[in-house]
C-alpha cells in the first residue's frame, strides 16, 4: 500500500510535495495544542464550556474577517505572501496566548490571532488548485489530508504527555512549527498565482473585494456552504466539546483523549488515499451525503455509550465519514471557482467552518452546562441527518456543473505562475488606495 502511495505521490509536481511537507510541519504544532485547548481554558482560567464557546466565537469572528481579506489579497498579490503572513502571525500569537493569565486579554489575543492568522488559509487551498490539474485535485487534497492526519497521529500523543507537564510547552511547540513552515515556504515554494493574460488589466483593490459579490450571487455554492456548515457544526464538537464531555462525564483522562484523536488521524493516514480513489468516480454530492450519514452514527453514539472500547468504535465510524466527505467537499468547492477568483471562493468556502464556530461551541457549552451533556450528541446525530439530506438534494443542481469540470481538457504542464518580485512594488500604491 505504501509503495503504491509513494509511486502515485511521485507523479505530483515538486512544489506540491513541498507544500505537503510544510503542511505536515505546521499542523504538527497545531495538533500539539488544539485538541487540548478546551481543557487548558477550563483548567487555567477556572471557567466552564460556556466561556470556551465565547472564546471560540471571538476567534471565529476574527477568522471570517481575516479569511475574507486574505482570500481577496491572494487573488491580487499572490498566494505565497499571504501564507507567509499568516504563519508568522500565528507563531507570535501562540506564544503570547501561552503567557497570558487574564481571560479578557486572552480573548483580545484570540481576536487578533483569528484575523491575522487566517490570512493564509484561502491562499494555501488555492495553491493546491493552481498546482494540480482538475483530475488530480481530489487525490491532491486527499494527500494533504494524509499529511495533516499524520501530524494529528503524532501531535496529540506528545500533546497529551506535555499537557500533564506544562501547557506552555504546547503553545511553544505550535509557534515553532509555524515559523519553521514559514521558512520552508519562503525558501522553496514559488508563487503559484496564474498570470494575467496579455491585454487584461489588473484589478484594483476595491474591485478585488467587490468580487465577493459575484461569489455570493452563486446561489448553488451558497446553499452548498450552508449545508456544509451544518456538518461542521457537528464535526467541530470532536475538537472542542468531546474532550470535556469524556473527562467530566466518564472520567476519561487527557492522555486517553490524545490516543482517541490519534486513532482518528492514523485511520486517515492508512486509508484516506485508498478511499478517495474508490469514491472519486461517483457523484460528489451523493458521496458527501454518505459520509455525513457516518457522522450521524459516530457522533450520535457518544450520547449512548459509556465504555472505553465503544468510544473508539464511535470515533472509527465518524472517521470513515470524514475520509469520504472532506476531500470530496474541498474538490467540489474548488470546482465552483473561476480561475481568477479561486482565492475568494476558497475564502468564502472557509466560512462554512468559521461561522459555526461563532456560535456552535458556545451553544454546545450552554447545553452541557445548563441542560444535559448527552443532548449535545443527540442533536449532533439529528443535524447530521439533515445535512445528509441536503447534500443529496444538491446532486441535481450541481450535476451539470461538475460534469463540465470533469470533461475539461487535462493539464499536461503546470500552469504559468506570477513571479513574486513583480508583486511587491504595486502593493504600496494599492494599500494607499484601499
Amino acid at each position: 500500500m505504501f509503495t503504491k502511495f509513494k509511486r502515485t505521490y511521485n507523479e505530483y509536481p515538486n512544489a506540491f510535495k513541498v507544500l505537503t511537507l510544510a503542511t505536515f510541519i505546521d499542523r504538527l504544532g497545531g495538533f500539539l495544542l488544539f485538541p487540548f485547548f478546551a481543557l487548558y481554558i477550563t483548567d487555567h482560567f477556572g471557567v466552564g464550556m460556556t466561556e470556551v464557546g465565547i472564546l471560540f466565537a471571538i476567534f471565529s469572528g476574527g477568522s471570517i474577517l481575516g479569511s475574507a481579506i486574505g482570500g481577496a489579497l491572494s487573488d491580487k498579490y499572490g498566494r505565497r505572501v499571504m501564507v507567509l503572513f499568516g504563519l508568522v502571525l500565528s507563531g507570535i500569537g501562540s506564544i503570547l496566548m501561552g503567557l497570558v493569565n487574564d481571560l479578557t486579554i486572552f480573548f483580545i489575543l484570540a481576536a487578533f490571532l483569528g484575523v491575522f492568522g487566517s490570512f493564509g488559509g484561502p491562499a494555501r487551498q488555492a495553491m493546491v488548485v493552481d498546482l494540480l490539474p482538475t483530475e488530480k485535485q481530489a487525490e491532491g487534497f486527499g494527500i494533504l489530508r494524509v499529511a495533516v492526519n499524520l501530524s494529528a497521529t503524532i501531535g496529540p500523543i506528545f500533546g497529551g504527555f506535555l499537557a500533564t507537564q506544562s501547557f506552555m510547552m504546547l503553545f511553544i511547540g505550535d509557534a515553532v512549527s509555524s515559523l519553521i513552515t514559514a521558512f520552508i515556504v519562503y525558501g522553496v515554494i514559488p508563487e503559484t498565482k496564474p498570470q494575467k493574460l496579455d491585454g487584461i488589466p489588473e484589478e484594483t483593490v476595491a474591485k478585488t473585494f467587490k468580487g465577493y459579490k459575484e461569489v455570493l450571487n452563486d446561489w448553488v455554492f451558497v446553499v452548498f456552504l450552508a449545508v456544509s456548515a451544518i456538518t461542521v457544526l457537528v464535526y467541530m464538537q470532536m475538537v472542542s466539546t468531546l474532550s470535556v464531555f469524556l473527562r467530566d462525564v466518564h472520567g476519561f483522562p487527557p492522555e486517553g483523549f490524545g490516543l482517541l484523536v490519534s486513532m482518528n488521524a492514523a485511520m486517515v493516514v492508512l486509508f484516506q488515499f485508498w478511499i478517495t480513489r474508490k469514491i472519486s468516480k461517483y457523484a460528489p454530492m451523493k458521496m458527501i451525503a454518505v459520509g455525513t450519514l457516518f457522522y450521524m452514527i459516530g457522533f450520535g453514539m457518544f450520547g449512548f455509550v459509556s465504555t472505553i472500547y465503544m468510544f473508539f468504535i464511535a470515533m472509527a465510524i465518524l472517521t470513515v465519514g470524514e475520509m469520504i466527505a472532506m476531500p470530496i467537499g474541498q474538490t467540489a468547492a474548488a470546482s465552483f471557482a473561476p480561475e481568477d477568483k479561486r482565492g475568494r471562493y476558497m475564502a468564502v468556502y472557509g466560512f462554512h467552518w468559521a461561522i459555526p464556530t461563532l456560535f456552535g461551541v458556545y451553544a454546545a457549552g450552554l447545553v452541557m452546562d445548563n441542560i444535559s451533556p448527552y443532548l449535545v450528541w443527540y442533536l449532533a446525530g439529528i443535524l447530521s441527518l439533515i445535512s445528509a439530506i441536503g447534500f443529496w438534494l444538491l446532486h441535481g443542481p450541481t450535476k451539470k456543473r461538475f460534469s463540465k469540470v470533469m470533461e475539461a481538457p487535462k493539464i499536461i504542464e503546470a500552469p504559468k505562475v506570477m513571479e513574486a518580485p513583480k508583486v511587491i512594488e504595486p502593493i504600496k500604491e494599492d494599500l494607499h488606495e484601499l
